[in-house]
């Protein structure tokens, strides 16, 4: 165990206008379930994409296993090829994510990236197709698939690296009910195995099921709190008071109910 990834006063905005991100600080330990929650437009995406260094802060610092990681060091080609090695993401749209002709050329990319030998790359690829149960998949062409399958896909295309960490942004989002049951029972099992998974999600169900530990990010772009899965869903009025649940009003027949009620899927009666 220990601090795998370090977020010390983050700030970021685009075009240097329009806040994203206000003094984020957080630890995330090696092993851990951790979930980043907040509206849409908050700031989740934007701090998954910090982690991964695919953009920089305006201000703060971010560590990577105690390693400072910053648009000057991420060109030393050991520090790179360390974090890339050790950090996958998965994108809300694989679309995004998958440009390959064929699925196995997908699954076969980030190896050869990363210098894998070409009879190891073709080893990963075909285990991890036997692992997700999507073998039949392997010479479709990527444009022919279906929502759920390009995202079985592009989790296998991560997975091919083995990677430590893995950063799943919005990681029910579009899916079938089937497939989300197959990502949640993925998720878990990729934990228990050891792997620090870190996702974002506005699902309070998924919070509940999965039990991770939890940071909460405001409409003004800052961690309003941080706890159990229990202690933030436990505390209706912090809830309320960030906007990820409101109060219910329906009819049944000539009695009116109020309840709380998330903007997605989580109920309070």
């Amino acid at each position: 165990m220990g601090k795998i990834i370090s977020l010390k006063d983050i700030n970021y905005s685009y075009f240097g206008k329009i806040p994203a991100l206000k003094n984020i600080s957080s630890d995330i330990e090696s092993g851990e379930m951790f979930c980043i929650i907040g509206q849409n437009g908050s700031g989740k995406s934007t701090l998954l994409n910090i982690m991964n260094a695919l953009i920089f802060p305006d201000s703060g610092e971010v560590y990577f296993k105690e390693n400072k990681i910053t648009e000057k060091s991420i060109h030393d080609k050991n520090l790179n090829l360390r974090l890339r090695q050790s950090m996958g993401f998965i994108f809300q749209n694989p679309d995004v994510q998958l440009f390959c002709p064929t699925v196995f050329d997908e699954l076969l990319f980030a190896p050869l990236q990363l210098n894998m030998s070409i009879d190891e790359a073709h080893e990963r690829a075909e285990q991890t197709l036997s692992y997700l149960n999507i073998e039949y998949l392997k010479d479709r062409a990527v444009h022919m698939l279906s929502g759920g399958e390009k995202k079985k896909v592009a989790i296998a295309s991560v997975l091919t690296m083995n990677p430590e960490i893995l950063l799943v942004d919005e990681p029910l989002s579009g899916l079938d009910p089937k497939t989300q049951t197959f990502f949640i029972e993925l998720l878990l099992e990729l934990n228990k195995a050891g792997k620090t998974i870190i996702f974002t999600t506005h699902q309070l169900d998924l919070v509940d099921h999965i039990q991770p530990r939890v940071a909460v990010l405001s409409e003004d772009h800052t961690i309003e709190k941080t706890g159990t899965a229990t202690e933030i869903l436990n505390d209706e009025e912090f809830l309320i008071s960030v906007n990820l649940i409101h109060e219910h009003i329906h009819k049944h027949g000539e009695e009116t109910h109020k309840h709380y009620h998330s903007h997605y899927v989580f109920h309070k009666h």
